[in-house]
């Protein structure tokens, strides 16, 4: 009796232990399963995402040895830049993680938990350094150097640019002006001696020639004017770089003739204010990564970058002649708005006016004498502060009657200029820095981006480098399958 409770007992156990070992297994296997839908997802994602830290970690050295930019180069040292090419790479990079060949010696000693395959994988996006008129360029160059530039800087600029609008230095052609003058001057010499011709006519009845004998005492400035401000600014003339940019199959050209790759990822939208720091920074990148006069860049395919990137012109010596005819111009402006307010000046220039006038007995000579003197006193200024700034001084912005060089006497016994400039005021760069935000934008970041394609292809291996096909930001859609019936398709996005 015993024997048989024994055992009913002993059935109702295993009975019992049988579906509770069913209901723990299947928990357990859907458990498992669980974890290896989620894994596919988890999985899939990190292999991606090394894939694209690969892809990102193919930047192309020269650009960012020669200008600290950071882009994966669509074509890969070949003459075709195209974003499958970038595909390609990805899908090398994600397949190659997807197997587990290498990691077992044998097929029988494992079993892939995941057995995950790349199914699809597209680049649907890229940004491109060319992108919105060289945009994308532009903000890599103001992030490569934000966290050194203060904005300091950006308050004086700002202070300057205020004082050549209201002073208006740049709609002003002093030149111009004196040579006005200077026509009114000899009309009415001309007229005085017509006036006396006709009073010894009629006094005598004879015809007699009457020259008045006057000498414009500013006229060798002219002279100095018409040989060129460069050739007297520089003691080194023909020692200056007379490099050419080649400007065929460049980024500008190729814009103009709409033959360029473009992105299809948008650009965050800037307030006005970030656009200036934005601008401001880019400048200052340019001035750092770039040659000028002073500063040049010996192995770049121009020495003076920056004043191709203001002027815009192939050749070297002509950027050079230009710039320095600029800055001569808005000095110009810039002392005679000085010298007509300094009242001490104007009597100097007035006193001797009228003693030349009353000398030759012309005394309604006087005012436009006077004129003519302190205009082509101006100009002898602003020949000593281009002068100044070439040979690495500096120059006021607006100066006084401490920063001014050049005495009325001076001029007038035709003495050369110096070059000792005043520890305060504008280098060189710092005019460079006025004309940049003077320049359109779009002008000045096609020809930046001329400049850096030009020199990368003097690179060995680099010939056929174009800023078009250099890409900041890719986004990808992937689409990868585990044999177990899993799948997991996203878009991923990334970017330096």
């Amino acid at each position: 009796m015993q024997g048989k409770c024994y055992q009913k007992s002993a059935a109702y156990l295993t009975v019992y232990l049988a579906l509770t070992m069913t209901v723990l297994l299947s928990l357990c296997f859907a458990l498992i399963e669980g974890v290896r839908c989620n894994a596919v997802g988890l999985e899939a994602e990190c292999i991606t995402d090394i894939g694209l830290n690969s892809v990102f970690a193919e930047y192309h050295r020269e650009l960012w040895k020669q200008y600290n930019l950071l882009a994966i180069d669509s074509s890969y040292g070949t003459d075709y830049a195209n974003k499958a090419n970038t595909r390609q790479h990805l899908k090398k990079y994600i397949e190659g993680n997807l197997s587990m060949e290498d990691l077992f010696l044998s097929e029988f000693l494992y079993r892939d938990f995941l057995a995950l395959s790349l199914e699809e994988i597209d680049v649907t996006g890229v940004s491109v350094y060319t992108d919105e008129g060289g945009a994308v360029f532009r903000r890599r160059a103001a992030e490569a150097v934000k966290d050194d530039i203060g904005l300091a800087l950006l308050e004086e600029l700002r202070q300057w640019l205020q004082v050549v609008e209201e002073q208006e230095l740049l709609g002003r052609d002093i030149g111009a002006e004196k040579q006005a003058v200077d026509r009114e001057m000899e009309e009415l010499i001309e007229e005085e001696e017509e006036e006396q011709e006709q009073e010894i006519f009629e006094l005598t009845g004879r015809t007699e020639s009457v020259d008045i004998d006057f000498e414009n005492p500013t006229g060798w400035l002219e002279l100095k004017r018409q040989m060129g401000i460069l050739e007297f600014a520089v003691s080194d003339y023909g020692n200056l770089s007379t490099r050419i940019l080649p400007g065929e199959d460049l980024v500008m050209h190729r814009m103009s003739k709409e033959n360029i790759n473009c992105g299809n990822l948008q650009l965050r939208a800037f307030t006005s204010e970030e656009e200036l720091v934005d601008r401001f920074l880019f400048q200052e990148y340019l001035l750092r990564y770039m040659g000028y006069y002073g500063d040049e860049k010996e192995d770049g395919i121009l020495k003076y970058q920056m004043e191709y990137l203001i002027i815009g012109e192939d050749c070297d010596l002509d950027n050079l002649r230009s710039m320095a005819e600029r800055i001569c111009l808005m000095r110009e402006a810039a002392n005679a708005v000085y010298l007509f307010s300094d009242e001490i000046k104007c009597a100097e220039a007035e006193v001797l006016a009228t003693a030349i006038a009353a000398l030759i007995q012309v005394p309604d000579l006087a005012p436009l004498l006077k004129t003519s003197l302190l205009l082509g006193w101006a100009f002898a200024e602003s020949l000593y502060d281009i002068k100044v700034l070439l040979a690495g001084g500096k120059v006021p912005l607006m100066k006084d009657a401490d920063t001014w060089h050049f005495s009325l006497e001076g001029i007038l016994q035709e003495q050369g200029c110096g070059e000792e400039g005043w520890e305060l005021g504008l280098s060189y760069e710092d005019y460079l820095r006025i004309w940049m935000m003077l320049t359109d934008v779009d002008d000045l970041t096609g020809r930046a981006m001329n400049v850096i394609e030009a020199d990368i292809r003097q690179t060995p291996g680099n010939q056929h480098f174009r800023l078009d096909g250099c890409y900041d930001r890719i986004e990808v859609r992937v689409n990868i399958q585990s044999a177990y019936g899993y799948g997991h398709n996203f878009i991923r996005e990334k970017g330096y």
